[in-house]
């Protein structure tokens, strides 16, 4: 299923029964009745009726299926409802003190990476969290652009924002594109769909070719001070997590590329003392 694909289901009417649901879900999965039946144990008579609303799962199957399915904790709870049964998965908020534990390891995440730069985003690719590498690399970006909340992706993409100090460009947010392609796909959520929509609009070069056999990964080279900076991204996420909210964070940190970027911001950390 393509974008596009994803944008029109979301603008037709939700289906209110669980079966509804759970078919779009399988669809979007690529699997058959027969292959999802199996993979949960269950006949593919039985996921039929189901799925026709012939019959109605238990709790515990709604869970089973949407595991098989690797539907977003958010979307299980909407599962959980449609079925008759009760959310299973909180929303917190980062400072609930349900969550401090959770925000404590974020915070030592982001810290322990100085000096190089690391944010922790949400969803929709806000900015939930940064160390303090971050604010010197948007150093001179207009004050409009960074507003609560802070879009990474609209920053990176928009002509007033990183585009213009981004030396790499196409081969920077084609990566970022295809990164939020794969989101769009997985959870068909309607905000990512926009801001897909939105990116795609902005005056981005097509990548020229294909990256040469010596890259190991896509840099990001950004130039700053008359010089250009570069780094290997990484992304860290919560490994069994049970909050809807830790299920949506991403930590993304950066790693010099070369001795000149792990030089500057030695020296950018010693003088933020």
């Amino acid at each position: 299923m393509n974008a596009h694909t994803a944008t029109a289901r979301t603008e037709r009417t939700q289906p209110a029964h669980v079966g509804d649901h759970l078919r779009e879900w399988r669809q979007r999965r690529h699997l058959s009745q027969l292959d999802l039946a199996g993979d949960a144990e269950i006949s593919a008579r039985h996921l039929s009726f189901v799925e026709t609303g012939r019959a109605t799962p238990s709790r515990e199957m709604v869970l089973k299926l949407a595991e098989r399915l690797e539907v977003p904790l958010r979307e299980r709870n909407v599962l959980l409802v449609a079925a008759g049964y009760a959310p299973a998965f909180p929303q917190r908020s980062l400072d609930d003190p349900a969550l401090k534990s959770a925000r404590a390891a974020i915070d030592l995440v982001l810290k322990a990476h100085e000096p190089s730069p690391a944010l922790a985003i949400d969803r929709h690719w806000n900015l939930v969290s940064a160390n303090r590498m971050v604010m010197p690399l948007l150093e001179g970006i207009p004050p409009r652009l960074l507003g609560q909340p802070i879009n990474v992706l609209r920053l990176a993409f928009h002509p007033e924002g990183l585009a213009a100090r981004t030396v790499n460009l196409a081969e920077w947010c084609s990566h970022l594109l295809e990164r939020l392609h794969r989101q769009c796909e997985a959870t068909a959520d309607p905000e990512l769909l926009k801001l897909y929509a939105e990116l795609k609009a902005y005056p981005i070069p097509a990548r020229s070719g294909p990256l040469s056999s010596d890259h190991v990964a896509i840099p990001f080279k950004v130039r700053l001070g008359g010089e250009v900076l570069s780094f290997i991204s990484t992304t860290m996420i919560f490994g069994t997590p049970v909050d809807i909210t830790l299920s949506e964070l991403a930590l993304e940190t950066f790693f010099p590329a070369d001795e000149l970027t792990a030089e500057r911001m030695r020296a950018m950390a010693a003088g933020l003392k």
